[in-house]
């Protein structure tokens, strides 16, 4: 069924640099309807005037005073964290013995899973995010209730069991067969390979091969882990690199053999096209030209980056190099589930200048990072035959949100008085929050 929807319409040019890729219809309107698989995808995009004539037989909604945008892309973070947010620590390790673990190893039960699994997609939805990459836990119960309240909600998900055998409470790392046949290390292999088998390429949602971070992992998991992604290589890795210096020390301690805490990844053959890292901060020029070659990509979690007091990525220094990159939440280090929360903090980072060069990013290069930009660093662009979502182009998933522009007196107030599309943006970054929100729509 073909529907179609009038209103303001926010999507990005396929071609162009991303600080000025943003095309916007003042009075646009938005075609709708299935492909010859039945998926829901933009059927035609443009000015309401070129297109009314054409579609003059189909129902259409209209949205008067209101933006409708692309669904948001979350490139990281973690299900079994909500519970964990706003939790005070002297930076991440302390955060993670304090309270991260003693919540995750409450996933190993399926109910108190189920319950959480259906809070965390109303958060995401609530705030725009239709498409995600999330770690689960470490218990194959968080790995199923995730996935199945995704696929009730249509929600394009990628996520996968948390690898990690060594260097953490017993209650959160991978456990034996319970008749002792199989070790952790091995069992964790065996559970993966399974959930991947059994979830991947279900609607939407794909698997995640997840070690948690190389400190967390034995040798013999990586190098398990490695072997299943090149065994699987349309499934997505995720992991964490390089995000404070007390983790760099402890992992360079464990994997001497590599050259660096990125390298040890590359090691194990963990480092590929649909690759994604969290944070990547404290990197030097060969990590950066190492993630090129490898087609690697980096979630930028700014929010929890000035959390945990990590640092700042290095945006000068990515583009320099050329390696991909996208914007996630990181919750529940990452302080909001708000895309808009986490774009004014991309907005920071890469204002700070004393630990690395500062730089302005555009109000239409934030947005990008966080819908086609970060679409495009998973894989998700449309091209292989590949699914394309963050964007509102013909063909694209149709994923989107309508945006209200005077969801708040101080909103209303500040957006009658813009006078071009950065202003706009940029006036909704910095002012929005879930409120912005008015409705996520995922036909």
């Amino acid at each position: 069924m073909i529907k179609a929807y009038r209103s303001s319409i926010l999507r990005f040019a396929t071609q162009g640099v991303p600080r000025h890729c943003a095309v916007f219809e003042e009075d646009g309107l938005l075609v709708v309807g299935p492909n010859a698989q039945g998926q829901s995808v933009v059927q035609a995009v443009g000015s309401y005037r070129d297109l009314k004539d054409q579609f003059s037989g189909v129902a259409t909604e209209h949205w008067p005073g209101r933006i409708i945008a692309p669904g948001f892309v979350d490139m990281h973070l973690h299900f079994p964290q909500t519970n964990v947010m706003g939790s005070p620590a002297d930076g991440l390790l302390p955060w993670l013995e304090n309270y991260t673990f003693p919540e995750e190893k409450r996933f190993a039960e399926a109910d108190y899973s189920a319950r959480e699994a259906t809070f965390f997609i109303d958060e995401l939805l609530r705030n725009g995010v239709t498409t995600a990459l999330a770690f689960a836990s470490s218990h194959t119960a968080s790995v199923n209730a995730l996935f199945s309240e995704a696929h009730a909600r249509r929600l394009r998900l990628m996520t996968g069991l948390v690898l990690m055998d060594r260097n953490a409470p017993a209650n959160v790392l991978n456990r034996a067969a319970t008749q002792g046949v199989k070790d952790a290390t091995e069992q964790s292999l065996i559970d993966s390979e399974a959930l991947l088998q059994k979830w991947h390429g279900t609607g939407r949602l794909g698997y995640a091969i997840t070690p948690r971070f190389a400190p967390s992992c034995s040798a013999a998991q990586l190098r398990g882990a490695g072997e299943l992604a090149a065994k699987y290589p349309e499934v997505w890795i995720q992991s964490h690199v390089a995000e404070n210096k007390d983790e760099i020390q402890w992992a360079r301690e464990l994997f001497p053999q590599s050259r660096s805490y990125l390298a040890t990844y590359d090691d194990f053959g963990l480092l590929r096209e649909r690759a994604i890292y969290a944070h990547c901060i404290h990197f030097d020029d060969d990590d950066r030209a190492l993630m090129r070659a490898t087609g690697a990509v980096a979630a930028v979690s700014p929010t929890s980056n000035l959390f945990l007091g990590s640092g700042f990525f290095d945006y000068a220094g990515a583009d320099r190099i050329g390696f991909n990159y996208g914007l996630a939440s990181d919750i529940g280090g990452g302080t909001s589930f708000s895309p808009f929360h986490t774009m004014l903090a991309a907005y920071y980072a890469g204002r700070e200048g004393q630990t690395k060069p500062g730089l302005s990013l555009s109000p239409q290069h934030l947005w990008w990072q966080h819908t086609a930009g970060a679409a495009q660093a998973l894989g998700l662009d449309g091209q292989k035959g590949r699914p394309s979502v963050g964007n509102l182009q013909p063909g694209c998933d149709a994923d989107f949100v309508v945006l209200n522009p005077q969801a708040t007196p101080l909103l209303a107030h500040k957006t009658a008085r813009v006078n071009s599309l950065d202003e706009l943006l940029f006036a909704l970054i910095v002012l929005g929050d879930d409120r912005l929100i008015e409705k996520t729509v995922i036909s």
